[in-house]
């Protein structure tokens, strides 16, 4: 396999498992490295939870990709034999002109998806736990949910290497070269040739294609999980749903019911630049006591003890849309940055998606928002 591979993937975190997964079920040869060992705690997909939902603000586009993803969640539930999806439905809440609220409109209307606004008057009756302004509205979708990401990333991985797929951890791409129709990959313990090369490696991407550095972001992210001071019932996940809530114009956080380890709450951007080998692990009591201050005016029972939190990364494009096309200059050089901080929830879709493009040159999916970038 080492000496021949269809397809070398650098990088097996949330994408490079799932294309993995994907291109050896089509009886592809896969070649896949990763630095480190997935899944694991110092990149973009760890923290127990990350939110699944149908009705996708940023833009209607994402409906299509969304949906099928749900689709290859339950399937990958029934290979792996183990929960990865949990049902519990989603608030997108803000005031009625918000990004949040308009754009979930749109797209559910677009899309004709279930749906229903609820204004704040009704919060206290359905939702206790939440605490929205008399002034906000929120827009309620049932399919709406959690993936548990560090289930999801073992799943992909274990099913692509019963297709035959050789991933190996510990193995950084130090560096790489294409021909005409053909690449060349050095790690740190060897060099190896395929037809076709895959990058999805998250923040350290930058390192690999040094073009991209203008143009991808690293970002610095703390998830907290808070013990409810009261009423702990009221975030158990048949109470209390995930939420996206656009407190002021264009500033965000998200939240999960509690799922035995504590309320977890953080912001959505905003966060330091930063880089992989950089990033500052240590939480300050300055960034505990900001979470707190919405915590205690969106969640106030959820205002209890800190039980943990731990620091992510977001990759993002300047648009914060996601990043899917060939390399300008060597056609056979796919590049994945399916990011900016809500990209997880997309991963079993875009490693289908990466799929076909490597193996049959296109996608049925409506692409263009994350073509034609700028490459330095």
């Amino acid at each position: 396999m080492s000496n021949n591979p269809d397809v070398i993937i650098a990088g097996l975190g949330a994408v490079g498992s799932a294309a993995a997964f994907h291109l050896s079920s089509r009886g592809q040869k896969v070649l896949g490295f990763d630095r480190l060992a997935p899944p694991h705690a110092l990149g973009s997909s760890h923290g127990q939870t990350r939110i699944i939902r149908e009705a996708y603000f940023e833009h209607p586009l994402y409906v299509p990709l969304i949906q099928r993803a749900y689709e290859l969640w339950e399937e990958l539930e029934t290979i792996a034999k183990r929960p990865l999806l949990r049902q519990t439905g989603g608030l997108m809440i803000g005031r009625p002109d918000s990004s949040i609220v308009t754009g979930a409109m749109r797209s559910a209307e677009l899309h004709r998806l279930q749906f229903e606004v609820i204004p704040a008057s009704q919060f206290q009756r359905r939702f206790p736990a939440l605490r929205p302004a008399d002034d906000m509205v929120a827009v309620w979708e049932p399919r709406a949910g959690v993936l548990f990401p560090e289930a999801c990333v073992e799943a992909h991985l274990r099913a692509a290497r019963l297709k035959g797929a050789d991933l190996r951890n510990d193995e950084p791409v130090e560096d790489w070269t294409a021909g005409h129709d053909s690449v060349r990959v050095r790690t740190t313990k060897g060099v190896y040739n395929a037809d076709r090369l895959l990058f999805c490696a998250g923040g350290w991407i930058r390192k690999l294609l040094p073009g991209l550095a203008a143009s991808l972001v690293v970002e610095r992210q703390v998830q907290f999980w808070f013990e409810p001071r009261v009423n702990a019932g009221q975030f158990r996940p048949d109470r209390c749903p995930i939420y996206i809530w656009e407190y002021e114009p264009n500033r965000f956080f998200y939240g999960f019911p509690d799922l035995g380890e504590g309320v977890k709450v953080a912001r959505h951007h905003e966060g330091l630049p930063t880089s992989p080998e950089s990033i500052d692990r240590n939480i300050q009591a300055q960034e505990i006591e900001t979470m707190r201050q919405l915590v205690r005016r969106f969640l106030p029972d959820a205002d209890g003890t800190l039980r943990s939190a731990v620091v992510c990364q977001y990759t993002n494009t300047l648009d914060h849309h996601f990043w899917i096309d060939r390399h300008t200059a060597h056609r056979q050089v796919l590049i994945a940055s399916a990011c900016s901080g809500h990209g997880f929830k997309f991963s079993s879709v875009v490693g289908q998606v990466l799929a076909d493009l490597l193996i049959g040159g296109k996608s049925d999916f409506d692409l263009s928002l994350f073509r034609n970038r700028s490459f330095g």
